[in-house]
């Protein structure tokens, strides 16, 4: 990148449980919540952005370009135009990186860019069956027909696609994500013990974090029921009191028979927002503004879609490569949650000579994953992962702990289902 593109600041909604207190609020009305409480909390004028851009995977139907519906709901002019991105699971990192490359292009200076995603909403869907019984009713000619239509109506007419599992499965090889999950788990040895170990430590972490107040600094508290007054400031998927004796409970979800994935080891269903102001290093300085950070550079990779959850080992290889920053030099990493599986499966990527000289072209090793600054406040099996918000989320959460513990250089990194991994490196100074 010719010049870093500075992050005036950056904010995002509680995440919510799926059919939870966030139940009611479509992912429209979350977004223009948050898109408006952040312009008007960096105080640059509405007038003077040059866009906005929205990650969002599960585009609803009634708010076609969601990303317009938002900007024009917080506020933004007709004049301003708006765009939505789509990467899976990186689309609020795809957002950013968009007005990036717009901004150092020349094509514009100022952009509002976040993600979003109310997985409570995403629709059950009539099945072929029933779509074609209602297609011959209302083709039918006479009553005796329609009612000749009614009477092939069966039980199995109501069998429901269900939106949301479709979309966790990858049209290629036909796996549900937890399933690429379960063979990571396979690959490296990772056992169901393991991975238990590790979503207890994310919830155990994300406590701390919550009872600490570290969260507050980068959530807007939003009314969920107005009727009643009623506020929501803190994720609620967090476990207190989280235990092994619980986790070892669960029975496996993707493979009932010989699986080690649960519901409890695997990120969670959820609803929220985030949003940043974007802005050139020099752009920034004009202005006055002192920013939260800085995007110094970013990449995205490919990889086979059924072990989708090594994106990060992919993408921060080509990152490394970029930059010729090692990861000796991060003070902070951030990678999403997916799967305890998959994170478990990224440290034995990132460490491996022969994993790096057989897939990633290297001839060392990564490097080793520092733990301690490694998702420190927790991650996305606690809090929750609103796939459109959550790259969104990391970069905000990034740079405020980086600030928080008066460090410099981060790493922000997630896996995308379908085969993709993104990585960005972070920076205060």
């Amino acid at each position: 990148m010719k010049e870093r593109i500075a992050i005036i600041d950056g904010l995002r909604t509680p995440i919510g449980k799926a059919s939870g207190k966030l139940k009611n609020l479509q992912a429209e009305s979350l977004g223009s919540f948050v898109v408006s409480e952040l312009a008007l909390r960096v105080g640059i004028d509405f007038e003077s952005y040059d866009e906005v851009i929205i990650g969002n995977v599960a585009q609803p139907g009634h708010a076609a370009n969601i990303a317009r519906v938002i900007a024009l709901k917080a506020g933004f002019s007709e004049k301003i135009p708006a765009y939505t991105v789509h990467r899976n699971c990186a689309s609020g990192m795809e957002a950013i990186t968009s007005a990036s490359e717009k901004i150092l292009a020349g094509r514009g200076e100022i952009y509002m860019a976040g993600g979003v995603e109310s997985m409570s909403n995403i629709p059950l869907m009539f099945n072929k069956k029933m779509s074609a019984l209602f297609e011959a009713f209302f083709h039918s000619k006479s009553s005796l027909e329609k009612l000749k239509t009614l009477s092939s109506f069966t039980p199995s007419h109501l069998k429901p696609i269900i939106g949301l599992m479709q979309g966790l499965t990858d049209p290629l090889s036909g796996l549900m994500m937890g399933s690429t999950a379960e063979i990571l788990a396979q690959d490296f040895g990772i056992s169901r013990k393991e991975q238990d170990e590790y979503a207890l430590l994310s919830h155990q972490k994300a406590e701390t974090a919550q009872k600490n107040n570290i969260f507050s600094k980068e959530i807007a508290p939003i009314i969920y029921d107005a009727s009643k007054g009623l506020m929501m400031s803190d994720d609620d998927g967090i476990r207190y009191g989280q235990s092994m004796a619980k986790l070892s409970k669960l029975k496996a979800f993707f493979d009932k028979k010989n699986g080690t994935v649960t519901a409890a080891n695997s990120s969670q269903i959820s609803d929220a927002a985030a949003a940043v102001v974007l802005m050139s290093e020099s752009k920034a300085k004009e202005m006055g503004l002192t920013p939260l950070g800085y995007l110094r550079e970013y990449t995205y990779a490919g990889l086979d879609p059924a072990r989708m959850g090594l994106g990060p080992a992919y993408s921060t290889a080509k990152l490394l490569e970029m930059s010729k920053v090692t990861m000796n030099d991060f003070e902070l990493i951030e990678l999403n949650e997916a799967f305890a599986s998959q994170v478990l499966a990224n440290f034995a990527a990132f460490e491996s000579k022969k994993y790096a000289n057989q897939h990633l072209g290297r001839t060392e090793a990564l490097g080793s994953i520092d733990t301690n600054i490694f998702n420190v406040n927790g991650g996305s099996i606690a809090l929750g992962h609103p796939v459109g918000m959550t790259g969104t989320r990391l970069v905000i959460h990034t740079l405020k702990e980086l600030r928080r513990r008066d460090k410099n250089l981060g790493l922000a990194t997630l896996c995308i289902g379908g085969g993709q991994g993104a990585s960005m490196i972070l920076e205060v100074e």
